[in-house]
């Protein structure tokens, strides 16, 4: 039940954010509000960090194996900027939704392939039919 209760908190902070970093962008321009969004994200981590356990530091993310795996800020810079031109062209309901379809189809086809050092799950035929009421649900709140 926590991880449900996280994954809406999760859900609602990435709404609220993007329409925050879009309204930034309109007087900032999306490259420095790109910048301003993980600088500030860091300095929480840092504060976060040092008023909390410590048992670990940065040197150990860089023993992290395979390196790839490291490219998750790379990929944080590039959702904060693809959300805020997605909020920006369609509008927040619209990209929130077209987000999330693709998010969940993303990650089931890294389940179903077993890539990324995920455990390969089969194919279910209940999750496709889902996947595709989301799609429909687009179409249908696109259309209205």
């Amino acid at each position: 039940m926590i991880g449900f209760l996280i994954a809406i908190l999760s859900g609602a902070l990435m709404s609220v954010q993007g329409v925050f970093n879009t309204n930034v962008t309109k007087t900032a321009g999306l490259w420095p509000t790109n910048m301003f969004v993980q600088f500030s994200a860091l300095a929480v981590c840092v504060g976060a960090w040092i008023a909390t356990d410590r048992k670990n530091g940065l040197r150990d993310v860089f023993a992290v194996e395979p390196k790839y795996m490291l490219l998750g800020g790379v990929f944080g810079a590039m959702i904060t900027l693809t959300v805020i031109k997605s909020m920006e062209l369609l509008g927040p309901a619209k990209a929130v939704m077209i987000i999330v379809v693709a998010q969940l189809a993303v990650a089931y086809m890294i389940e179903l392939l077993g890539v990324f050092q995920v455990d390969r799950q089969p194919l279910e035929w209940k999750k496709v039919l889902g996947m595709a009421l989301a799609v429909l649900g687009i179409i249908m709140f696109k259309h209205n």
